[in-house]
């Protein structure tokens, strides 16, 4: 029994607290089983102690959300452990689509007229205009090869990471995340020059010249090639 507990449940220490590596190919009532009785036999804390962050991970075991809160169950029946995280190598359809949503890149050609708005999961790529009054919002980042006029949000799902940029900068209002930028008296401040906004570490909107994002988005390869 011990043999199979130790091949099916394993824990290491981490500096933040403990992880679980959780054997994908046996049973889940046997996994859930030797989870408790491997808990159980090794931990006893005091009344004193202090809590631990526990993360789980399930390699290749897809957990729905049921099977998810049963581990957790185990878990926290140790008073001093805290599930933080679970990590899994595979994910539902349902979020493989969300995610090829999210970073799929949208191709649109026409001018965003007064009071129309036009809305993304991932990433959009407008060549024409947003005029006054118009709209465009983005799960990811927002480029328009045209002029910005009227409202850009990107990021509104959450992601501070995303940018705008556009030919001519002259925005009605910028949103990135949920911070709003409302000074128009910043926009257009570099000629001819591509600008851009994006959320600095104080979480505040900058604008700049688009080449600027090779310092601050190291990452963001969809530029090359586009705007």
């Amino acid at each position: 029994m011990n043999k199979r507990i130790q091949q099916n449940v394993m824990i290491k220490g981490t500096k933040d607290g403990f992880m679980l590596h959780l054997d994908d190919s046996c049973s889940f009532s046997e996994l859930l089983k030797e989870l408790e009785v491997k808990l159980s036999a090794n931990y006893q804390f005091q009344e004193n102690d202090p809590s631990i962050s526990v993360k789980v991970h399930t390699g290749n075991r897809y957990l729905d959300a049921d099977q998810k809160e049963k581990i957790k169950e185990v878990i926290h029946k140790k008073k001093k452990l805290i599930v933080d995280e679970m990590i899994s190598n595979v994910i539902s359809r349902e979020d493989a689509k969300q995610w090829r949503d999210e970073n799929q890149v949208t191709t649109l050609t026409k001018v965003i007229r007064s009071g129309q708005v036009f809305e993304v999961p991932g990433d959009l790529l407008l060549i024409g205009d947003v005029n006054p009054d118009g709209t465009v919002r983005a799960g990811g980042n927002i480029y328009v090869m045209g002029q910005l006029r009227g409202i850009a949000h990107a990021g509104y799902t959450g992601n501070k990471k995303a940018i705008i940029a556009a030919s001519v900068m002259k925005p009605a209002q910028l949103r990135i995340a949920g911070k709003v930028n409302l000074s128009p008296d910043q926009y257009t401040k570099f000629g001819h020059d591509l600008e851009c906004a994006f959320m600095d570490d104080e979480e505040n909107i900058i604008i700049d010249k688009l080449q600027v994002l090779k310092k601050y988005r190291p990452n963001l390869n969809r530029l090359e090639g586009g705007l």
